[in-house]
């Protein structure tokens, strides 16, 4: 399965190779998401949205022909430009060199941009937590039938536990304009300060296309309004719940969550430890493994 960090280093991007290296280990729902790239920026591909029938009969006798259900679905990368000004005067000066001023900010705007993503991953275009510009996300994609009510009732408290298949006919990261993840070399520019005085820095910036999509309804399920309200926190009970909605022999291959839910968890199986000794940090229910990132809010609304 091929990963962002695979796609760049097969793109031999290596001024971000790097860069992505020491940034990505944060952020598990691009560090293991599948990926690929595509020639443009926009994807079509059909989605079956029900399988066929398939009857016995009797000899001598026909039948009804049946065909899949399919939806025509096109999925499009955004543009994702962060771009930095660093005062050459200020990154002459740096004790290691311009070079090494430049680099740092690199850096800080490649880890800006994984949790821009990251937020986006799950959030999409529509809620809190995303941006209007960028592609959509599971949130976006997620079928009610299969979601599992945590029952919480403390409004911007909440939080999700997301269930995550990936693959070509699961959720995958789409990389437009064959994998575009460049670096710019770093240009010296005449910038204004807020008062419209010129000044020369260097700018350099970093340009991508990401976009997500997720091929087919069961690529995708969640556990909502998991809050602090007594009792309505995340334990293997929900987790099962949430996994018996998907069909047998296809069950997710991840759990995301936030923090807050992985402590909540870890109380819950210490609570019913028969040793009555504090249970490890959880890294699975039932076969999944559990993935805390911080991209998953704790202050959702209910009604999202």
């Amino acid at each position: 399965m091929s990963t962002l960090l695979n796609i760049a280093i097969q793109n031999g991007s290596d001024a971000v190779v790097g860069i992505i290296e020491d940034v990505i280990k944060a952020h598990p729902e691009i560090e293991f998401g599948a990926a690929r790239t595509i020639t443009g920026i926009n994807f079509r591909t059909l989605v079956r949205s029900n399988l066929p029938t398939a009857n016995f009969r009797n000899a001598n006798e026909g039948g009804n022909a049946s065909l899949s259900q399919w939806e025509n679905r096109l999925y499009s990368c955004h543009i994702l430009n962060p771009y930095w000004e660093y005062d050459k005067a200020v990154a002459d000066s740096h004790e290691d060199g311009a070079a090494a001023a430049m680099a740092n900010e690199a850096l800080g705007a490649m880890e800006a941009a994984m949790v821009t993503l990251g937020s986006q991953f799950y959030y999409g275009n529509k809620a809190t937590g995303g941006q209007a510009k960028g592609h959509p996300g599971l949130l976006d994609f997620l079928d009610s039938a299969l979601t599992v009510d945590a029952g919480g009732t403390t409004d911007d408290v909440a939080s999700s536990v997301w269930a995550v298949r990936w693959g070509g006919q699961g959720v995958q990261w789409l990389w437009g304009n064959g994998g575009e993840l460049a670096l710019s070399e770093v240009a010296t520019v005449r910038v204004t300060d807020g008062a419209g005085n010129p000044y020369t820095a260097y700018r350099q910036e970093i340009l991508s296309r990401p976009g997500l999509m997720v091929g087919e309804r069961y690529a995708v399920g969640r556990i909502k309004k998991l809050t602090t309200d007594n009792g309505k926190g995340l334990t293997d009970g929900l987790i099962s719940d949430l996994l018996a909605k998907f069909p047998v022999g296809r069950p997710p291959d991840a759990l995301f969550l936030s923090r807050r839910s992985l402590n909540q968890l870890q109380r819950s199986r210490t609570a019913t430890n028969a040793t009555g000794a504090p249970a490890p940090i959880p890294t699975e229910s039932f076969g999944i493994p559990l993935y805390p990132t911080d991209s998953i809010l704790d202050t959702e609304k209910l009604a999202l």
